[in-house]
């Protein structure tokens, strides 16, 4: 059994009955709340007794805290970003030079980079972002997107990390939208997503986790009831990000998408 890392590798193991025994609303509550380190395998009163034994080694404790990364990654990364001719570095990047430094734009949310090397937004900032927006002020060429949208193997290097990236991303994406749909549509406008014109589908945004980094996700309700979902990239992604920063980035939405559906199960009682 592989190291559990997130919430719904472990909610594919559970019963899923939301029997609320474990003193929790859903299963999928109670995957993230393990996940947290608030709650044990063993809690769940359905789990094989064989089943929570290897679960209590298998679950990924958590270890260096959000914030901790995000202060390593500025603190080693920081000095070379005040090294940057913002002047020439903004139309490169799709930025807006301001007083003081920057701004880009990351899911339609601001993040403002100081000539100082320090990186503020009025969101939340999140380690997943911050790497990759470092990686992309630092390393990008800026290549505008093609509107050539392929998927994540076909990116220069994603064969290679292709497999991960199915379990991780897009296997994970497509079981959020079988269980609500309506939810995830909703965040991912909420997200900066907007129409991309393509008819065929239920739904089809372009997000942009980084302004020349553009990604479409696009779904389908089949009459049996299950969802067809399919993630595109430009064909220019990897070569402005890296195909780790694009695998980082958008692994990074999907666990963000995890936890805010996790937290609506736990508070309506479903999931």
């Amino acid at each position: 059994m592989p190291t559990i890392k997130n919430p719904l590798d472990l909610y594919r193991l559970l019963p899923r009955s939301n029997c609320r025994e474990c003193r929790l609303p859903s299963c999928l509550a109670f995957a993230a709340a393990v996940i947290k380190g608030e709650k044990r395998p063993a809690d769940c009163p359905g789990l094989d007794l064989g089943l929570t034994k290897q679960l209590e080694v298998k679950v990924e404790k958590p270890g260096v805290s959000a914030e901790q990364q995000l202060a390593a990654c500025l603190a080693r990364f920081g000095g070379e970003i005040g090294t940057v001719d913002f002047s020439l570095a903004a139309p490169r990047l799709g930025a807006t030079l301001k007083a003081g430094g920057m701004t880009i734009k990351c899911l339609g949310k601001p993040y403002f980079i100081h000539y100082d090397g320090r990186i503020t937004s009025e969101c939340h900032i999140n380690p997943w972002v911050i790497m990759p927006l470092v990686n992309y002020v630092l390393e990008s060429p800026g290549r505008d997107p093609l509107g050539e949208w392929v998927p994540f193997r076909e990116l220069e290097g994603g064969d290679t990390w292709n497999p991960l990236f199915e379990q991780r991303c897009e296997k994970s994406l497509h079981e959020l939208a079988a269980m609500d749909p309506e939810l995830l549509e909703c965040l991912l406008l909420v997200f900066g997503g907007r129409p991309s014109g393509i008819a065929a589908c239920d739904l089809s945004v372009v997000l942009h986790p980084l302004p020349k980094v553009p990604v479409l996700i696009s779904y389908s309700r089949l009459e049996n009831g299950a969802v067809r979902l399919n993630v595109f990239f430009d064909l220019t992604a990897a070569d402005n990000l890296g195909i780790k920063g694009v695998f980082g980035i958008f692994a990074g939405i999907v666990a963000m998408v995890e936890k805010i559906m996790a937290r609506h199960s736990l508070a309506d009682g479903t999931g």
